[in-house]
């Protein structure tokens, strides 16, 4: 590379930093100021509704809009304190969502705080009334705001330079999954195949194809370099302006090889990411002891603790009471409807595989023919789905007038409460397996039949039958070590959102 090149080339590298650095502050700011505007409407409302809007404190002469800008900037730095202005979840709506509840609980504690540090008149009910409105608006405010800088990554705004490392077939993988995923923020300016010496051990350069190039433009949808792996890539990526190295596969974690790359990657502040199996142990509890001069790492997952199986098991009596008793006047229409279109059975039961691999019989509102079953096989054939874990067609035969109406509105799933009630299900978790699915799990995806199957969950409502086999996969196992009893809640705020989109059902 020649002098004027790299000259070149930091100059460019110091432009594109600039202008991250840039949007970064732009973004953030405009992020604090729309949640502290959010917090003051909601407060507004709140008070005036209630007749609180003359403040009086007992020990500061505060009126009511110091009082309300005080603890709007209570609220944006609470927000801040659990990371909903952090890059990575900008455009995660579900992970956001979670931080903003966090966010909003912690911001109502503080707030009393603030209360009786003022010796304020502020009832504890407008408190929270203002509270659950603020977080509701700074939702909403967040959802459109999300849409934009969505809209914005599709012209490549908003997102970071990422240097994609690993085998040909990897890399080509990871483009692909890119190019779908907009949420993610990663824009590929550089692509970089390795592969493993099987004599020495070492991580060394591999050839790239012309094939390979010319299925990365394919993918990418335009030319994209390929650097050639070496002692300088991190020297070479911040030159190109990158931020991020996204490492696909080839590099194991906890190897020397890997261990050597990331510290040279990062000692030039880029950041790495890895592309990791969905049961990976990274998101455990970690704890590191030292025991007579030997290092132990121990890990766990503490929702599989008793005490919260126990509250996961509350929480499921409790929803699925509530759920029996208020679709009651939707149930009992729908029951008469199906005996009335065929004369057949109100409710159809299948075997099902729960927990640990224990079958159970599942009950859901009939919506095929009496002899669907025997159907299956046939138009599996058909349809190009045999073999896959989920069979779903668009205009199913099988599927009766009455039957289209209660599956657009998941309403054919509410017996299953009764499972819930007898154990053998969960409100939240992945979707019940029969036993010919499960005998095809691979030594991954059977990781899934370790929790409750569930009525809703993960792939419920991230698109359906819309979702390709990996996706569906990855979201079941997935669930099996995040998991939470408030996750579970916020999952099935969005089944509400999933059934009025009917977005994946068929």
């Amino acid at each position: 590379m020649t002098q004027a090149n790299s000259t070149a080339l930091r100059d460019t590298s110091w432009q594109q930093l600039v202008n991250v650095a840039y949007w970064r502050f732009f973004v953030n700011a405009a992020l604090t100021v729309c949640d502290m505007a959010a917090f003051v409407l909601a407060s507004v409302i709140v008070l005036m509704a209630r007749n609180e809007a003359a403040l009086y404190s007992a020990r500061f002469h505060i009126n009511m809009a110091m009082y309300v800008i005080v603890c709007a900037l209570v609220w944006a730095l609470c927000m801040h304190s659990v990371g909903v202005y952090h890059r990575h979840v900008m455009g995660d709506g579900y992970q956001l969502n979670l931080l903003l509840f966090k966010g909003a609980v912690f911001a109502g504690i503080m707030v009393c705080a603030v209360d009786f540090i003022l010796d304020s008149y502020v009832s504890l009910l407008s408190t929270a009334l203002i509270m659950v409105c603020a977080l509701l608006i700074t939702m909403a405010e967040r959802f459109v705001i999300r849409r934009l800088v969505l809209f914005g990554r599709e012209k490549g705004a908003y997102s970071y330079a990422t240097v994609v490392v690993g085998s040909c077939k990897g890399i080509e993988h990871a483009l692909r999954f890119l190019s779908q995923k907009q949420q993610l923020n990663y824009r590929t300016v550089a692509v970089c195949p390795i592969g493993l010496n099987a004599q020495t051990g070492h991580i060394e350069a591999a050839s790239a194809p012309e094939e390979f190039k010319q299925e990365i433009r394919r993918i990418g949808g335009k030319e994209i370099p390929v650097l050639a792996y070496g002692g300088d890539l991190a020297e070479r990526a911040v030159a190109m302006g990158a931020q991020t190295v996204m490492v696909t596969d080839v590099l194991q974690r906890f190897s020397d090889n890997f261990n050597t790359f990331a510290l040279s990657l990062e000692s030039m502040n880029l950041e790495i990411a890895l592309v990791t199996s969905a049961a990976d142990a990274s998101g455990h509890e970690t704890n590191v002891r030292v025991i007579h001069g030997a290092t132990v790492m121990t890990i766990c997952l503490p929702q599989y603790s008793p005490a919260v199986m126990l509250q996961k098991r509350v929480f499921d009596v409790v929803v699925s009471l509530l759920a029996l008793v208020g679709t009651a006047i939707i149930t009992v229409p729908v029951a008469i409807a199906i005996k009335l279109t065929d004369g057949g059975p109100i409710f159809y039961t299948q075997t099902r595989v729960g927990r640990r691999g224990k079958p159970f019989k599942m009950i859901k509102f009939r919506s095929m023919v009496v002899n669907a079953d025997k159907m299956k096989a046939e138009l599996a054939a058909e349809t190009g789905q045999k073999g896959r874990f989920i069979f779903k067609m668009k205009d199913d035969p099988r599927v009766t007038k009455v039957g289209k109406f209660i599956r657009k509105f998941s309403i054919d799933e509410f017996p299953q409460f009764l499972n819930v009630l007898k154990g053998d299900m969960s409100v939240v978790g992945p979707r019940p397996p029969l036993p010919e699915e499960v005998a095809q799990y691979n030594q991954t995806y059977a990781t899934r039949m370790l929790v409750k199957p569930g009525i809703t969950g993960p792939w419920q409502v991230s698109g359906r039958s819309n979702l390709s086999k990996e996706e569906s996969e990855s979201l079941d196992v997935s669930y099996v070590q995040s998991w939470s009893v408030l996750g579970d809640i916020v999952l099935l705020f969005r089944t509400v959102g999933a059934v009025i989109t009917h977005k994946g059902a068929y």
